[in-house]
């Protein structure tokens, strides 16, 4: 978690450093004012909805997750039309019936065995971001846009709260499990956005699977949820 707080916390900075530049003379007053209206800020939720999971696999309804991203708007001549390219944090969150086995096997997690209890499960993927979209503006400030992004995962892992099933105690376990090597480092697909002033609705279609073809699963994520833009 550390190091979700350090990505966030530089890339807001880096971000909001630009945003709040400081004129020194008027031709540089002119710069700044421009460049800051070409500079977007978002942040948001979303759920994720798991296709095409493995039999007997489940995950929850709600798969919570976040993203954050900036990015540097180009308009098309004085049109409504613009294209928009930047850079973001997305993590996803999958919470499931499986549990972290420790293995070199092709897939390192086994479903939960029916005698063990557990409070939660779940698999975490943060991506560093790459989003490139088309927008449309109104002047009554309805917006849309539609877009692509490549992700590049940072620090995949798993977590599990519940029975210990290491060491066999009664102690209630508490586990991050970072060792993962089957999951894909990159995740791709389409984006699509729609809002009213600065309130958001956004949805994404992954057409990257989330584990390595070996593994035998082709697992992917629906991501919809709403952005806030007050920049």
């Amino acid at each position: 978690m550390k190091i979700f707080k350090k990505i966030a916390i530089s890339l807001t900075a880096v971000i909001l450093g630009v945003l709040l530049l400081v004129p020194t003379s008027g031709k540089t007053q002119v710069i700044n004012s421009a460049t800051k209206k070409r500079i977007s800020i978002g942040v948001g939720l979303f759920t994720d909805i798991w296709m095409n999971t493995a039999a007997g696999m489940k995950t929850r309804t709600i798969n919570q997750g976040v993203q954050l991203f900036g990015t540097y708007n180009i308009p098309f001549g004085k049109s409504n039309f613009s294209f928009a390219i930047g850079i973001g944090i997305n993590i996803h969150n999958m919470y499931w019936n499986y549990r972290f086995k420790g293995s070199n096997d092709s897939l390192q997690f086994v479903k939960i065995e029916d005698t063990l209890s557990y409070k939660r499960s779940k698999l975490t993927l943060p991506y560093l971001e790459i989003p490139i979209e088309f927008r449309l503006k109104t002047k009554s400030k309805v917006s849309a846009a539609v877009g692509f992004k490549v992700g590049y995962m940072v620090y995949g892992h798993s977590k599990w709260v519940g029975e210990d099933y290491l060491f066999k105690t009664n102690n209630t376990l508490k586990a991050s499990f970072k060792d993962i090597k089957n999951i894909e480092k990159f995740a791709y697909g389409p984006t699509l956005r729609i809002g009213y002033k600065w309130f958001n609705v956004n949805a994404y279609y992954s057409l990257s699977s989330i584990f390595q073809k070996d593994t035998g699963i082709d697992m992917y994520p629906i991501s919809v949820g709403f952005v806030l833009m007050p920049f």
